[in-house]
């Protein structure tokens, strides 16, 4: 990405889309007091990020006995009532579902390929799908400090070995198969890349033409086998982000906040709630319809309009499609591949 002269200016940015997620799959009821468990919990919680100033909901579902349910009706369900609830909010399903571990000391998993390859499937249809590219390692507790988890389940031993040595199952041939589902479907991937060798990745498939859409993205900056949330790794993936990109910083814990407030007076964009972070000040807890506000807040002092649902979908691109390789390339501002007989770099030039 380039940063021109005027960047920072407010006037010149994109306004700021903030990604609610405020299901916390990785806790248990009982962690927080603000983790809905009903089917009437869940839905409201998305009208109160709504109401907040979030535009993006990303979406897990629970059981009545407070587990991830792996129940695609469930999912079903609940984007029903959702479509009804925040008719104008772009809906994004986790791509994770259910990997919490069903009880103390049982590993924590994603489900099978099979399985994930269904949410191509679901009815109503989200407007997108998170997909990791190439397996990593996902230790969630690895930033986590004792008083991070404390009254939580991730306290317990069992718990935090089950998550410790947790991985995203997301190799070659999942990845390619999940893109032509989710593409069939009209369904946008939500790129969740944990450093920069992934988006290199990404650019592959594009050039190779296993995706052709626009390309939005989170840096998931929290540590374990993905980047931590260090300034000079973030500037340096935020350098490697193409111009046609939309990019998202999303951390863990209390990194949040500063790693979003940089997001915002970068013109980048934010996501927060339980699933990511519990506290406010260090011991004391925020809900993720707060984060939200405390999001929105700063962007406003800052100049930076908040985006409604209609402009998270003209950034997002939602429905669009492009028809070639060289589209797909142009539309998100990478250099063409290279043709035969062209040496040094492949430049595209005006006609």
């Amino acid at each position: 990405m380039h940063f021109l002269d005027d960047s920072l200016f407010p006037e010149n940015q994109e306004p700021l889309v903030i990604q609610a997620a405020p299901y916390g799959p990785e806790f248990l009821p009982g962690d927080s007091d603000d983790i809905p468990v009903t089917m009437e919990e869940q839905v409201q919680k998305a009208v109160d990020c709504w109401n907040a100033g979030a535009s993006v909901l990303h979406v897990h579902v629970r059981e009545l006995d407070g587990s991830g349910s792996k129940q695609l009706s469930m999912f079903n369900e609940m984007l029903a009532r959702l479509r009804e609830a925040v008719p104008d909010m772009l809906l994004q399903v986790g791509g994770s579902i259910s990997f919490a571990p069903e009880g103390e000391g049982e590993a924590a998993k994603w489900l099978s390929d099979d399985t994930r390859h269904m949410l191509a499937d679901l009815s109503p249809r989200p407007d997108q799908v998170t997909i990791a590219i190439n397996t990593v390692q996902m230790n969630v507790t690895e930033l986590m400090s004792q008083s991070d988890v404390a009254g939580t389940s991730l306290a317990l031993p069992a718990y935090q070995a089950a998550y410790r040595e947790m991985t995203v199952p997301a190799g070659p041939a999942f990845v390619a198969e999940h893109l032509k589902r989710l593409e069939a479907a009209r369904i946008q991937p939500h790129f969740m890349l944990a450093y920069g060798g992934q988006l290199e990745t990404v650019e592959r498939l594009i050039r190779r033409g296993v995706y052709r859409g626009p390309l939005n993205l989170n840096w998931v900056a929290i540590g374990g086998g993905a980047d931590g949330p260090n300034p000079y790794t973030m500037m340096d993936f935020i350098r490697r982000v193409p111009d046609g990109a939309v990019l998202t910083l999303e951390s863990v814990m209390r990194n949040v906040l500063p790693v979003n407030t940089m997001a915002i007076a970068m013109g980048l964009h934010v996501r927060c709630g339980i699933e990511d972070n519990l506290w406010g000040r260090k011991g004391e807890r925020i809900s993720s319809a707060r984060q939200v506000e405390q999001l929105a807040t700063i962007s406003s002092q800052l100049y930076r309009k908040v985006a409604t649902g209609k402009d998270a979908k003209r950034i997002y691109r939602i429905g669009e499609w492009y028809q070639s390789v060289d589209e797909t390339l142009t539309k998100l501002g990478l250099p063409p591949n290279r043709e035969a007989g062209v040496h040094g770099s492949p430049l595209r030039l005006a006609s």
